[in-house]
């Protein structure tokens, strides 16, 4: 059985599940040289690395490379020795006993943590409403691997259109399901890198003939987002040659294509053989686990519910942050769902951290969460965004160069930043994208021409 190094018994022992953004805002906070007197952290995460997921797309389509918004855990924490990173994926908690279980995976075997603060910070997946067999078949790109997987796939059609032109049609037609920004973004990617970046390169077809459909139930794209932006994104997706496809539900997906259902009843077959999965999201299974070791509630979509200061009702300790939770704003108050987006997860976990140190001072008192909103922001395609940031609605290159600085500025790391700003300038000047390989990730074994 693996086991923990042995503590300091002078300072407050905290555990961090999950090396996401709230998470690792939290662990960066408690970090801080004035805290090493105060704490000892360890960061516990089936990966060893951190995940800028909100450009992973880039990478399912070639204009990044995996390295470049990836960061090992233990890099970020390297000179910090009242902090340490564990490999392994958490399996149960015993709260009264304050101790989480993990598995380090063969040859390591299982092990345990004990803890005085426990933030679980674990994140979301896509939700296939009850259809978890279209797991397979229309991937995600919400993690590096699946992004990967993703890549290959997309490159793949267009080799198989080649040596197959007679079926061309549907091996140039790429399906993305849900029109939120994960949506709108993949679809935009996907429709430049057939139209700008593999245009010529094929003797047999022609890429920019590929269709790339982006079906959503509602009536409009980007939803979340205020008027007018939804309607030009709409406008900038069609400049682009997206074709939405809203007002229309998805009953059915194989390896040959997708069914859909429209608001009246009818249907339709789309042979389509590659489809991305963007639409809806549930929270990690361990929102569920720590429901039931403290006897709490969970939502619909998995959601773990926690009071306004983000603990668990009965366990002070214990905090839950980001995807996987909703906050209760006052004492017996309806639930709040926050938005699914990565600065809530930061400031959740900078607001936990901050509560940790009081408590290891032996000062202060549990203070409630207060979201500050600041903006949501969507690309579409090379200088075409929509946003709104601080209240003020921006479309077009302002908007999509207020995107570039926002997504430089939190890229973890400086070496990271340099190079995705040049990937983006070349991409910009060149139309050309530099990470086009189809590797054994992509698992096509099922896939084949």
């Amino acid at each position: 059985m693996a086991r923990a190094p042995a503590s300091n018994p002078h300072r407050l022992r905290v555990v961090i599940v999950g090396g996401g953004f709230g998470g690792l805002q939290a662990a960066r906070a408690l970090a801080a040289r004035g805290a090493r007197d105060l704490v000892e952290v360890t960061v516990i995460d089936r990966h060893n690395y951190h995940l800028f997921q909100p450009l992973s797309y880039q990478v399912a389509t070639g204009a990044l490379a995996p390295g470049d918004i990836a960061m090992p855990l233990r890099h970020i924490f390297r000179g910090r020795e009242h902090v340490r990173v564990l490999l392994g994926e958490v399996t149960g908690f015993d709260l009264p006993a304050r101790r989480v279980d993990f598995d380090a995976g063969p040859p390591v075997g299982r092990g345990s943590l004990g803890y005085d603060a426990l933030l679980v910070a674990a994140g979301s997946d896509y939700s296939y409403f009850g259809h978890d067999e279209w797991r397979e078949v229309a991937l995600e790109v919400k993690s590096l691997d699946s992004a990967l997987e993703v890549r290959g796939r997309i490159l793949h059609a267009f080799e198989a259109a080649e040596l197959r032109p007679e079926e061309q049609e549907a091996w140039l037609t790429f399906v993305v399901v849900g029109a939120g920004p994960t949506g709108v973004e993949m679809a935009g990617q996907i429709a430049e890198l057939s139209r700008d970046t593999l245009a010529g390169e094929f003797r047999r077809i022609d890429p920019r003939r590929g269709r790339v459909l982006l079906v959503e139930t509602a009536d409009r794209v980007l939803t979340s987002f205020p008027d007018p932006l939804p309607e030009r994104a709409e406008r900038a997706l069609a400049q682009l040659g997206v074709t939405p496809v809203l007002g229309h539900t998805v009953i059915g997906i194989d390896e040959g294509g997708v069914e859909l259902e429209d608001r009246r009843g009818g249907r339709r077959r789309i042979a389509a053989r590659t489809v991305v999965w963007a639409a809806g999201v549930r929270a990690s299974p361990l929102a569920a686990m720590l429901a039931r070791a403290a006897g709490g509630e969970t939502d619909r979509a998995g959601r773990l519910t926690v009071e306004a200061d983000l603990s668990l009702r009965g366990f002070p300790e214990v905090s839950a942050i980001g995807d996987m939770v909703r906050v209760r704003p006052a004492l017996n108050a309806e639930p709040v769902t926050l938005p699914g987006l990565a600065p809530v997860a930061m400031q959740q976990g900078r607001h936990v951290a901050g509560l940790i140190l009081a408590r290891a001072a032996g000062r202060g008192s549990p203070i409630p969460f207060r979201y500050r909103d600041k903006g949501t922001l969507a690309t579409i395609g090379r200088a075409r965004a929509v946003a709104q940031i601080r209240g003020v609605r921006l479309s077009g290159l302002l908007a999509w160069l207020a995107w570039l600085l926002v997504h430089i500025f939190y890229l973890i790391g400086f070496q990271n930043r340099i190079v995705v700003l040049l990937r983006w300038s070349y991409s910009y000047l060149t139309r050309g994208r530099g990470s086009r390989l189809i590797t054994e990730a992509a698992g096509l074994s099922g896939h084949a021409p």
